[in-house]
């Protein structure tokens, strides 16, 4: 029996803070719990909530060096969300300019899905459950 219970949030450092909150909350649609500035660090913390409990924290830090992506890096290689239809989903963000990947079967479980990124790039994906 594993100790943990679920993830209760994954973290990401924006490079744009405005930007990228506008990318979750308006394009994605999640709704913002928290939003802090933390002047010691001349830093903002945006706690967006994901339907299930779960939770996504936005931060910016002055100077991030930008995440690798290709070649992919070692660590969190992406984020994915669970949604009723793949197809809908993606047509919802292409009508609001967000670039997709076409549509793919997981080989294993059958299961449709697709990639697309955040404003920094990172990589997003659509999971059908």
């Amino acid at each position: 029996m594993s100790i943990l219970k679920s993830i209760h949030h994954a973290a990401i450092i924006c490079s744009d803070y405005p930007r990228s909150k506008t990318f979750y909350t308006e394009v994605l649609g999640l709704e913002i719990i928290a939003e802090n500035y933390r002047a010691n660090r001349d830093s903002w913390k945006l706690d967006l909530q994901l339907p299930n409990g779960g939770q996504l924290e936005l931060f910016s830090f002055p100077g991030a060096p930008a995440r690798p992506s290709y070649p992919e890096a070692q660590g969190l290689r992406h984020l994915a969300f669970a949604v009723d239809c793949v197809e809908e989903v993606k047509a919802v963000l292409e009508a609001q300019g967000v670039e997709v990947e076409p549509v793919r079967v997981d080989e294993y479980t059958g299961k449709r899905f697709t990639f697309f990124s955040d404003p920094d790039g990172l990589p997003l994906e659509l999971y059908e459950s």
